[in-house]
Parts: structure tokens; C-alpha cells; sequence
């Protein structure tokens, strides 16, 4: 396949989401195929497209990927946002994981039933606080610069640009007390591809609703 990477999942955030940002933040325009029905995911696993039954499935460089870890790996490579060497990179890694472990909470939020939310929106404050944004807060701090390895954007910034907006949804004011997060926050909005995904009617996706689980549900529960 030639031109824009074409991207196949639901229209909403999930694991789609980081992919969206990463290409939105390298500048790169890309097309969306979105799943609405069981038998449209069917089909993709008859025709032997998801080497593992599971979506999302970006299609780029003549190749089919699966796996968002490989996807965004790839992505990150291609782009120059993955560091200029093994030790960046390797600190690019450990950064993505630990975001990766908080936004998986994010991620299942919608799916908790009611009477848990308020329960899963006060463990989300607490690991946000108490484990993953001091972490970056301190390496902001320690070495003084605008990004987060190499002083130089990659991977890591747009991963926890992404995570801090996902945490604000749901806790306004949960950077009150990292200042350094804050002027983060101020710089990545304002660099000129996050700016614009950040506009209204970009390819960003809202918060999940009502909508949205009804469908992941529809498509993916046997």
C-alpha cells in the first residue's frame, strides 16, 4: 500500500488512540476505517488480516500491523521520535510503559459498572499522583529541558501530553500541585501538529460514551 497509513478500528479513542497522536504529532495525515458491526471484524479475521484476531490494524508500508506496542514502535522509528540511540531509546521505553500502565486504567474506565466509577476515578487520582506524574515532574525539574529524553521531541512527549489530557477529563485539577507538568502541558499544546489535533474536527476522538461501549461491546463480545 502506498500513501496515508490507513488505520481500521471503532470510531473512538481505545487503543487506536496513542497511534492517532503519534502520526497527528509527526505531521503525518492518515484514513480511518471504522468497525460498526460484528461481522465487519469477522471478516478481517476470515481474510487472515489480524495476525492475532484482534484489532487495531494500521496498514502502512505495504505491511498490516497489529499490536499497539509494535505499531507505535514503528511509528516512533520512522518518524524520528525514537530517540538518537539505544540508551534514549531504551529511556523512551521505560517512559511509554509507565504512561501505558495508567492510561490502561483510562481505557476501562467506561466499562465499569456505575457504582464502581467512583471508586476507579479515585484509584486513577491516586496512581496518577502518587506514582506515574511525579516521575516526570522530577525528570523535567533534574534536567531543565522542554522534553523529556534527549531534549529533543519524541514518543514519550506525545504519549504524556496525551495522558495528562485523558487525566484532566476526569480530574481537573490533578496537575495542581506539578508545576513542571504544567509548563509541559502549555508547550506541547502549543507545538503546530499537536495544536491542530487539538482543534475541533481533527481526527482526535472525544471521551468514550454510552455510544461507544455499546459498540465494543456489540463487536467484540461473544
Amino acid at each position: 500500500m502506498s500513501g496515508k497509513p490507513r488505520l481500521t478500528y471503532l470510531n473512538g479513542r481505545g487503543r487506536m488512540e496513542p497511534v492517532r497522536w503519534l502520526l497527528a504529532a509527526a505531521g503525518v495525515e492518515f484514513e480511518e476505517i471504522f468497525l460498526e458491526t460484528r461481522q465487519q471484524y469477522e471478516k478481517l479475521i476470515k481474510d487472515g488480516v489480524l495476525m492475532f484476531q484482534q484489532v487495531p490494524l494500521v496498514e502502512i508500508d505495504g505491511m498490516k500491523m497489529v499490536q499497539t506496542r509494535a505499531i507505535l514502535s514503528y511509528i516512533a522509528g520512522k518518524y524520528n521520535l525514537y530517540g538518537k540511540d539505544l540508551k534514549e531509546r531504551a529511556l523512551i521505553d521505560m517512559y511509554v510503559e509507565g504512561i501505558t500502565d495508567l492510561m490502561q486504567m483510562i481505557l476501562m474506565f467506561p466499562f465499569s459498572p456505575p457504582e464502581a466509577k467512583e471508586k476507579n476515578i479515585d484509584s486513577i487520582k491516586e496512581r496518577a499522583t502518587n506514582r506515574y506524574f511525579p516521575v516526570f515532574e522530577k525528570v523535567l525539574k533534574q534536567h531543565g529541558q522542554d522534553f523529556l529524553v534527549g531534549n529533543k521531541f519524541s514518543w514519550a512527549d506525545v504519549q504524556l501530553i496525551e495522558a495528562i489530557l485523558a487525566v484532566e477529563e476526569k480530574i481537573p485539577a490533578v496537575l495542581s500541585g506539578f508545576p513542571q507538568l504544567q509548563a509541559f502541558k502549555t508547550r506541547m499544546s502549543n507545538m503546530p501538529t499537536i495544536k491542530k489535533f487539538l482543534q475541533p474536527g481533527s481526527p482526535r476522538k472525544p471521551p468514550p460514551d454510552e455510544i461507544y461501549v455499546e459498540t465494543v461491546l456489540k463487536i467484540f463480545k461473544k
